[in-house]
């Protein structure tokens, strides 16, 4: 550990009793690092914004930890900070630990970043996160590596550019098919055609052929919510959450025509089919199969009672996962290096909407960027809470008060000792470390 870094942490010790409790290798809140093992890294506990409990916040209240969220409100996030002794600063302030922010950050800003303050998006993001440069993306992966390694998306189209391919393969397969703008989010502007003079060409969107053998439950469609962390992309590191949760469209599911226009049965977002009728929610948190939104556990428990091999099937998931993530590595890894000084600096969570077909095959949807956080029943609560918190615990932030400046000398462990840390079981999973070893 740096000469100055142990001084700076002596000197901003309040008390000799909390410093006692900082030392404290079994405080539920530090994880110590490093080679001599003296640098603390807090821990993060879901169960902290229920119990307030003061052993958890005063790591934070004792290293002034702090944030700023910009251009986004998330109470659940500003909640697990808050728990956790972190102070909220005006989104102008320089002096933070963490800036959660809703969308990109100029370049002139990244480079300011200093080694301790972290922002939760990776420059140039949005190659996975517009519909129109993930789809990009893709088609090159499709013809450097071959169309059946990376037959992750259903056949697209980019409007207009691509109109006469469209309409040639339209005559070939009349459909239906679904059309998207191409950064739009919550299934605002998604209709479905089964021609194309029903295509406005006014802007940029996207048309794919619409996958009309979704697997159902109880004759319902439903997708799934996947939530990927990355924390670098040189080299690569790829987490997985093993919680995830399936949204059910609020009509069953029938392929007549007649119906094309029924989002409550075509559209699985819950931004749309919560304002149906007949969504159903449910009270009660231990309850995770019930309504128009369970777990991802108790969707793959159900499967599997109907004879489902849902092992093969979260393997393609996977695989489905990282594929989507190679295709726009070489683009935000070089922004990373043009843009930001250290590379403990960004990391991202990534909202990954996956529909499966009834042959049990796994299709992308899309990558949301800044995924929502939104805590309409108590089961949200129940998984985001713990991934947001499993996820700072991973993310690493050092207790290092931001107003003092860390010496020259790196204040961060090792690559390979900040894999060791409790994020990933029995949360979460490593997915892909470099060569995605398993």
């Amino acid at each position: 550990m740096p000469v100055v870094m142990a001084r700076d942490l002596e000197e901003t010790a309040s008390s000799s009793e909390d410093e006692d409790l900082v030392n404290q290798e079994d405080h539920p809140c530090i994880m110590w690092t490093g080679g001599c093992r003296r640098i603390p890294v807090l821990v993060f506990h879901a169960e902290a914004i229920l119990t307030k409990d003061n052993n958890i916040r005063i790591i934070g209240e004792r290293y002034h930890l702090s944030y700023k969220i910009v251009r986004t409100d998330s109470r659940l996030v500003r909640s697990i900070l808050t728990a956790h002794g972190f102070h909220e600063v005006h989104p102008s302030s320089t002096d933070y630990n963490l800036m959660w922010t809703g969308s990109h950050l100029k370049p002139f800003l990244l480079r300011t970043l200093s080694e301790a303050q972290k922002v939760n998006h990776f420059p140039r993001s949005y190659e996975l996160t517009r519909k129109d440069r993930l789809y990009k993306n893709i088609i090159r992966m499709q013809h450097t590596h071959g169309f059946k390694a990376f037959h992750i998306l259903p056949q697209t189209f980019l409007l207009p550019a691509e109109y006469a391919e469209f309409c040639n393969s339209y005559s070939k397969d009349r459909g239906p098919w679904i059309v998207k703008p191409v950064a739009s989010s919550r299934g605002r502007g998604v209709y479905l055609i089964n021609n194309p003079n029903q295509i406005s060409l006014e802007e940029n969107i996207l048309v794919s052929r619409y996958i009309n053998n979704p697997l159902l439950i109880d004759d319902f469609k439903f997708d799934v919510r996947l939530y990927v962390l990355v924390t670098s992309y040189d080299p690569l590191v790829i987490y997985l959450y093993e919680e995830g949760l399936a949204r059910f469209a609020t009509v069953r599911y029938d392929q007549g025509s007649k119906n094309i226009r029924n989002q409550f049965m075509h559209l699985t977002n819950y931004s749309v089919n919560k304002k149906s009728g007949d969504y159903v929610s449910c009270d009660d948190p231990e309850v995770e199969d019930y309504g128009n939104k369970w777990s991802m556990s108790a969707m793959l428990r159900y499967l599997k009672q109907e004879g489902k091999d849902t092992t093969a099937l979260m393997a393609h998931v996977e695989d489905l996962i990282i594929k989507t993530i190679i295709s726009a590595e070489l683009a935000i890894a070089t922004a990373c290096k043009t843009f930001v000084p250290h590379r403990s600096s960004c990391f991202e969570l990534y909202g990954f909407d996956v529909l499966i077909d009834n042959t049990l095959k796994p299709w992308l949807l899309e990558v949301n960027l800044s995924p929502s956080l939104a805590c309409d029943a108590p089961l949200d609560l129940k998984i985001k809470a713990s991934m947001i918190s499993d996820m700072f615990t991973v993310v690493g932030f050092v207790c290092q008060d931001p107003a003092q400046r860390a010496s020259s000398r790196s204040i961060y462990p090792s690559f390979e000792s900040s894999r060791r840390n409790p994020f990933q079981k029995p949360q979460a999973f490593l997915l892909g470390i470099i060569a995605f070893q398993s």
